[in-house]
């Protein structure tokens, strides 16, 4: 029994000569949807007509365009490229046949007519297409769904880390924000210096993204700090001062024993995927290093210059800004531009010059992030 009307692919025919076309069609239209063209021009133009064919059966001899041509022109276009076409030739010859299917034809058939052939290989080549058209939404689905995996474990992975960070936030009453105003700020620097010849390879590809999405984990080592310093109304004492200059050193450990618990507990090498390494080597630095100062001065490590990783030193300015910027028990928020003046003469002393250059021309932006995030 046939099949419906209603679910019938289309075949196109293309022959010059009217008797091709007669017998081309009446072998084809007890199964299929068959349109027809006489020439070159006019099937190109059949083509747009309605929906496109399924498979196209196209003369190669014919006046005018011959069926090489009007293969080529169906390739150039974006809409048709992808539609088979079989070769119709009373030809015997391997270079043509060969030249044919270099332009992309997908088969040919040669005259007379044998009706089971020609049924055969339309049948065979729209079903190849058929597969192919579910191959291609298969695979699309595919990556919708390995898109949508991903932006759930990424989203999993930044609310784990905010989780994460505001245990340090949480314990220190004076941060609020904190944690959000020193991640856009990194940001700000990061995306400005990205292009810049000292810092392109350390913010290349994901690099820059990785740092940003570290540093809400610098100060994570002040879990480790006792209330009654982290928690003190007022400023310091020196040996205090030296208790909370630790919190760097416990915070690196805490991420490197971190690092080392999940790659014990994976199987075969124990070998952390690149881009989870990459992330937590990143907050490591992060959270070690970013109370180093560029002439050598900071803590833990008397770290110098470039000595410093370039994520570190981004967050070194921003943390900085923030607490001068901010309100605390013991003090209140400097004026915009004494906080630029400090910052300023630190420049080659507290930090890298070029990032203080590069705060300079974004004073807007911070200001516009200080105000966003501002304590209620």
């Amino acid at each position: 029994m046939p099949p419906d009307s209603s679910t019938r692919s289309t075949v196109l025919i293309v022959d010059d000569t009217p008797e091709n076309l007669t017998i081309l069609g009446e072998t084809l239209r007890p199964h299929y949807r068959v349109r027809a063209a006489i020439s070159g021009e006019r099937a190109l133009h059949a083509v747009t007509i309605g929906a496109l064919p399924d498979v196209i059966l196209l003369d190669v001899m014919m006046p005018d365009m011959d069926g090489y041509q009007v293969l080529q022109a169906l390739q150039a276009d974006a809409a048709t490229r992808d539609i088979p076409v079989i070769f119709v030739t009373a030809m015997d010859s391997v270079e043509g046949e060969t030249h044919g299917l270099a332009l992309g034809a997908v088969d040919y058939i040669t005259k007379p007519f044998n009706p089971d052939i020609v049924l055969a290989r339309v049948r065979t080549h729209i079903e190849l297409a058929k597969a192919r058209e579910r191959l291609h939404d298969e695979n699309a689905w595919l990556e919708r769904e390995v898109a949508r995996r991903t932006n759930e474990n990424a989203l999993i992975r930044d609310l784990s880390l905010s989780a994460l960070a505001c245990l340090a936030e949480v314990r220190d009453i004076e941060t609020g924000h904190h944690i959000l105003r020193t991640q856009s700020f990194v940001e700000l620097l990061a995306h400005h210096l990205a292009g810049h010849p000292d810092y392109r390879a350390a913010l290349a590809g994901e690099r820059l993204e990785i740092i940003v999405r570290s540093a809400p984990l610098h100060d994570i080592g002040k879990v480790g700090i006792p209330d009654s310093i982290l928690l003190k109304p007022g400023r310091l004492t020196s040996a205090e001062f030296e208790i909370m200059k630790k919190h760097p050193v416990i915070g690196a450990d805490a991420i490197t024993r971190a690092m080392a618990q999940a790659a014990n507990s994976r199987s075969g090498d124990g070998a952390l995927p690149g881009g989870a390494f990459a992330f937590m080597e990143t907050a490591r630095e992060i959270a070690l290093s970013h109370h180093e100062k560029w002439d050598g001065s900071g803590y833990p490590a008397g770290l110098q210059g470039r000595q410093i990783p370039v994520s570190a030193r981004l967050m070194a300015l921003a943390d900085v800004f923030d607490a001068l910027s901010s309100r605390r028990v013991y003090k209140e928020p400097l004026a915009p531009e004494d906080v630029t003046r400090i910052i300023v003469a630190e420049r080659g002393r507290h930090f890298d010059p070029v990032i203080v250059d590069a705060f300079l021309e974004l004073r807007p932006a911070f200001a516009e992030v200080a105000q966003r995030f501002a304590e209620a």
